[in-house]
Formats: C-alpha cells, structure tokens, sequence
C-alpha cells in the first residue's frame, strides 16, 4: 500500500473512529433526533439568512431533499420560515426556542469531545497543522473541481 491510499484510508478510519465512539453520546444526548437533522439544524444557525439554495450548498445536497427536511423541521417547531421585507419571493429560516437548545446541547457534545481528544492536538506543531491544513485545503478544492465536471456543481460562481 503506497502512501496515498495510507492517507485515505487513514482519514476514512479515522472519520468512522469518531463517528462511532461519539454516537452512543450524542444518542443519549439528543434522543428523538437523526444525526441528518441535527446538521440541518447546525447548518441554519451557523449560517445566517439560511434558505433552500444556501443550505443545500452547505450540505451537499439536492434542493428537494432540503425542501422535505425543512418542512419536516418546521412541523416539529424546530425551525421556522420567514421572509425579509424587502423580498418576498425569498423564504429563510431560523431556529425557533427548541432549536436553539438543540443547537446547544450539540455544540456542548462537540465541546466535550475537543477537549477529550485534547491531548493529541496538544502534541501537533504549528508546522504540522500548516502541513495538514494546506493538504486539506488542496484536496478539497480537486474535489470541488471533480464536482463540478460531473456536473453536481450546485454552488453558484
């Protein structure tokens, strides 16, 4: 095995490691909830003025797909619609009072898994994380490329 497919197998176990040991957590946590829609619900408060065409860029995602968890979330009054005043064609959304305390409630979770994993990082050198996130950076833009031939591209120019 060359050192190429070391690295993607590597990043792809590693990735299933931490789903796996933060799922029983997360589970427990927030009990009633799939793990698609509490990244619906991560999406919408990390990104302001959120609506189908936004969301479905930042999750990699159909529009229609979007349309259905967003009427879903909405049904469960975890998420409501508006309109801006100025335009009326467009609906966003935003978390209403039950959303914002699953928001919460994940984010702690996050923070508690950080500061499990704390020890690793501690031991990374500032040449290191440049290393790696200059990796990232790379390998993320050749997928967005490879994306965009396959014509999946849904992010506007």
């Amino acid at each position: 095995m060359n050192k190429e497919e070391q690295v993607i197998i590597g990043f792809r176990e590693l990735v299933n490691k931490m789903a796996w040991l933060n799922k029983f957590k997360m589970e427990e946590s927030l009990k009633g909830y799939k793990s698609s829609e509490i990244h619906y619900i991560e999406c919408i408060e990390k990104n302001a003025d959120s609506n189908v065409t936004k969301l479905a860029e930042a999750l990699y995602m159909t529009r229609g797909a979007i349309s259905k968890m967003t009427k879903k979330l909405e049904k469960r009054g975890i998420i409501e619609s508006y309109q801006k005043p100025d335009n009326k064609k467009e609906v966003y959304f935003r978390l209403t009072e039950q959303g914002q305390e699953i928001y919460k409630l994940h984010e702690e979770l996050h923070k508690e898994f950080r500061e499990r994993d704390e020890a690793v990082f501690e031991q990374v050198t500032e040449e290191q994380y440049d290393n790696m996130l200059c990796f990232l950076e790379k390998y993320s833009k050749h997928l967005d490329a490879e994306i965009k031939k396959l014509g999946m591209d849904n992010k506007p120019e």
